[in-house]
C-alpha cells in the first residue's frame, strides 16, 4: 500500500506571493500596495473564496512567513473551510527553503508547521492531513527530493514519539522546481534519477509527479528566448518520462504578466495556453490578481479551472533532432543577452533598489537570501530587474534577441525557433509599445554598451516586420513617465517622486516587473 496521499484532485490555478503588483490589492482599504506576512493569511482565504484559485503557495523561500497559517485559517474562516477543505478540495503548498543554499533550521520549522496542521485538522474533524506536498526551489539533483522525504519522515516519527500517537506516517510529496535552462531541457534525467532512487529507498513508485518549470529566473539569467525554449523543452521531457515510466506528470509553470516573465495575464490566457500546451497548473501571481479588473481576474481563473484539466492531455513531443537544435538555440540567444546584462549590472542594481517592495522579503544576499548572479555579477531578483528596465523604457525582452536571430538565421535554425516559440512576435510587439527611444539615445551617450541594445531592437524590427514604440494612449503616458524617471534618477533628485513615477508606470503596464 502506498504511503502517499493518492486519490486527490490536481489543482490548476496556484496563487503565489510573487511581489509584482503595481497597484494595491483590491481588498486593502488604505491604498497601500505592501502586503505584510500578517496580511497573507487573509489574502490566502480571499484567493480561495473570492477569486476561485484552487491552490495557494505559502512561500518559505527567502521571506518571512506566518508559521501558524493553518490554525489561523481554520480559526478565522472555519465555515468556509468546513465546506471547502484543505487537502481535499483546495490546497496550501509550502515552498520550502533550499537548505543547500539557505540555513536549514527554517526547514525544521516548516516541517513542524505541516505536522501541527495535521493535529489541528484532526481535532476539528477536518480532512487530514491538510498539507502533504511541498516545493523544493532550485532543485538540481534528484537525491535532494529523497532527502526531504526521509527527513520529514524522521521529523514525523519524532513527533509521534513525543506525543504518543500511533497514527501512520504519510510520505511527503516533493515538487522539484527546476530553474536553469540546462536542467529544464534535460529534465527527464532528473525525473529518471528520482524514480530510480525512489524505488531503491522506498520499494515503490510515486503515484504521480508534479514538476515545476521556472520561467522568470531562466529569463533573468539567459533572456526571454532561452527561457521559453527551455520551458518548452521541459514539457517535451516530461511527456517522454510519462510515456516511458507510466507515471503521470502534472507540469506547473511559474509565470508573471509581462512577456519577459511569462506573458500570462487575464487578457492573454488563450495566447499563453496556445504557447504552453501540456501545462496542468499555472501560477496566478500578484499582478495578475491586483493590476487587472477583479471581474476579469475571476473570469480568467474560472475559465482556467475548467479548461486546463482537458488541455493538459495534449502534450508536446520532441521531433527528431530538435532537442540538439534547441540546445544550440539556447546557446545562441544566451551569449548576447549575458554580454549586455553583465555590463549593465551595476546600473540595473542601482535602479532596482528604488523599486518599491511589496512583500516582507529577507536579505537578498548573505545570511538568509539566495544570490542571483551572472558570471560573478550580482543581479536583483527577476521582478525588480524587470521593473528597472521597464522603468527606463527599455523592455528587457529585447536584450540579445536581435543578434540571436541573425545567428539563428545563419545556422538555419529559424524554423525550429518559430516552431517552439510560437508567440515571439506577439510577445515582442506587446513589450515594444513600452519602448522609449529617447531614453535609449540618452543611455547610449552615457555608455556605449547600450548601442548593442539598439542593435537588438532594430534587428528584431527587421526580422519581424514591425516597428516598436508607443502606439496607444497608455504607451504615450508610459513614455512620459519613464522619461521623467530617467531624468530624476540621473540628477539624483526627489526620490519620493521618482518612486511614485516608477509605480505609476507599472500601473499603466499592469505589472511592476
Amino acid at each position: 500500500m502506498s504511503a502517499y496521499i493518492t486519490d486527490r484532485r490536481i489543482p490548476t490555478t496556484m496563487a503565489t506571493q510573487h511581489p509584482d503588483n503595481a497597484s494595491p490589492p483590491y481588498w486593502k482599504s488604505n491604498g497601500d500596495a505592501f502586503v505584510s506576512s500578517y496580511d497573507e493569511v487573509f489574502e490566502c482565504y480571499l484567493n480561495f473564496a473570492e477569486l476561485g484559485c484552487e491552490e495557494y503557495m505559502w512561500d518559505w523561500e527567502g521571506k518571512f512567513v506566518d508559521e501558524a497559517v493553518v490554525e489561523r485559517l481554520y480559526s478565522d474562516y472555519f465555515d468556509f473551510f468546513l465546506q471547502r477543505q484543505l487537502g481535499r478540495d483546495i490546497f496550501l503548498t509550502f515552498r520550502l527553503p533550499n537548505i543547500w543554499l539557505e540555513r536549514g533550521y527554517r526547514l525544521v520549522r516548516a516541517y513542524m508547521s505541516i505536522l501541527t496542521a495535521e493535529e489541528v485538522a484532526r481535532d476539528l474533524n477536518m480532512f487530514s492531513p491538510p498539507l502533504f506536498e511541498v516545493i523544493l526551489p532550485m532543485c538540481d539533483e534528484a537525491w535532494k527530493l529523497i532527502y526531504l522525504q526521509e527527513s520529514f519522515e524522521q521529523a514525523a516519527n519524532l513527533e509521534r514519539q513525543m506525543f504518543g500517537n500511533g497514527r501512520p506516517i504519510y510520505r511527503l510529496q516533493v515538487i522539484p522546481l527546476i530553474e536553469t535552462p540546462e536542467l529544464l531541457v534535460d529534465a527527464k534525467k532528473l525525473l529518471d534519477d528520482y524514480l530510480n532512487l525512489h524505488r531503491e529507498k522506498f520499494g515503490d513508485d510515486p503515484p504521480y509527479i508534479r514538476a515545476f518549470i521556472a520561467r522568470s529566473d531562466p529569463a533573468l539569467n539567459s533572456g526571454i528566448v532561452t527561457a521559453v525554449l527551455a520551458a518548452k523543452g521541459a514539457l517535451c521531457e516530461f511527456a517522454d518520462f510519462e510515456e516511458e515510466s507510466g507515471i503521470p506528470v502534472f507540469p506547473i509553470i511559474g509565470v508573471g504578466c509581462l512577456p519577459f516573465r511569462g506573458g500570462f495575464s487575464p487578457f492573454t490566457v488563450e495566447q499563453f495556453l496556445s504557447e504552453y500546451e501540456g501545462v496542468r497548473t499555472v501560477t496566478i501571481q500578484s499582478a495578475f490578481r491586483y493590476d487587472y479588473p477583479k471581474e476579469s481576474v475571476e473570469r480568467a481563473i474560472r475559465d482556467l479551472n475548467l479548461s486546463l484539466r482537458f488541455r493538459w492531455s495534449k502534450k508536446p513531443r520532441w521531433q527528431e533532432g530538435d532537442k540538439e537544435k534547441l540546445k544550440r538555440l539556447i546557446a545562441i540567444f544566451t551569449h548576447p543577452y549575458q554580454e549586455v546584462v553583465e555590463g549593465l549590472a551595476e546600473l540595473v542594481n542601482e535602479l532596482a533598489a528604488l523599486v518599491p517592495r511589496r512583500r516582507e522579503r529577507m536579505l537578498h544576499i548573505g545570511l538568509f537570501g539566495y544570490p542571483r548572479g551572472l558570471r560573478g555579477k550580482v543581479l536583483p531578483r527577476a521582478i525588480p530587474f524587470t521593473a528597472a528596465f521597464y522603468s527606463l523604457g527599455i523592455p528587457p525582452e529585447f536584450l540579445g534577441v536581435g543578434r540571436g536571430l541573425v545567428e539563428a538565421e545563419k545556422e538555419e535554425l529559424l524554423d525550429t525557433l518559430f516552431r517552439y516559440y510560437r508567440n515571439i512576435k506577439l510577445d515582442l510587439q506587446q513589450a515594444g509599445g513600452f519602448l522609449c527611444w529617447e531614453n535609449l539615445t540618452l543611455l547610449e551617450q552615457e555608455l556605449p554598451l547600450w548601442s548593442k541594445v539598439r542593435e537588438d531592437i532594430e534587428l528584431c524590427q527587421r526580422f519581424l516586420g514591425i516597428e516598436f514604440g508607443p502606439t496607444e494612449t497608455e504607451h504615450f503616458l508610459h513614455r512620459n513617465l519613464v522619461s521623467s524617471v530617467y531624468h530624476l534618477w540621473r540628477r539624483g533628485r526627489d526620490e519620493e517622486r521618482l518612486r511614485r513615477y516608477i509605480i505609476e508606470a507599472g500601473q499603466i503596464r499592469r505589472s511592476l516587473g
